[in-house]
């Protein structure tokens, strides 16, 4: 299982940036997805996930109406738009995803998500 997270990028305060997960030779179709970010110094934070379903997401507080998650399972993948970008939103940006998990709308769903396979990140910076 490969995922990648791409689309990371420059942006100044209060931008915006799409955040895309792919998989190679994995069909994310029926898994939750989960985005995941660490900012340098700091512990792993979970962001947000999708289930299966798309209509069942979960978003972390900091991400609460700044940032949408959605997939498209036809492109096997999933995106994470972040809106009203900060300097504390500086960090690498992971996906992953639980063969065994396709609900997610808790915390604790995204735990067991970051028990499965994780995708290289992509680096957000954040600055003026």
């Amino acid at each position: 299982v490969q995922l990648q997270a791409s689309g990371g990028g420059l942006v100044q305060p209060g931008g915006s940036l799409k955040l895309s997960c792919t998989a190679s030779g994995f069909n994310l179709a029926g898994k939750a997805i989960g985005w995941f970010r660490q900012a340098p110094g700091k512990e792993r934070e979970a962001i947000s996930c999708v289930s299966s379903t798309a209509g069942s997401t979960y978003y972390a507080d900091s991400a609460k109406g700044r940032f949408t998650i959605s997939r498209d399972n036809a492109k096997n993948s999933v995106y994470l738009q972040m809106n009203s970008l900060n300097p504390e939103d500086t960090a690498v940006y992971y996906c992953a995803t639980n063969p065994s998990i396709f609900f997610c709308t808790t915390a604790q769903a995204m735990d067991l998500i970051a028990g499965g396979y994780w995708g290289q990140g992509t680096l957000v910076t954040v600055s003026s």
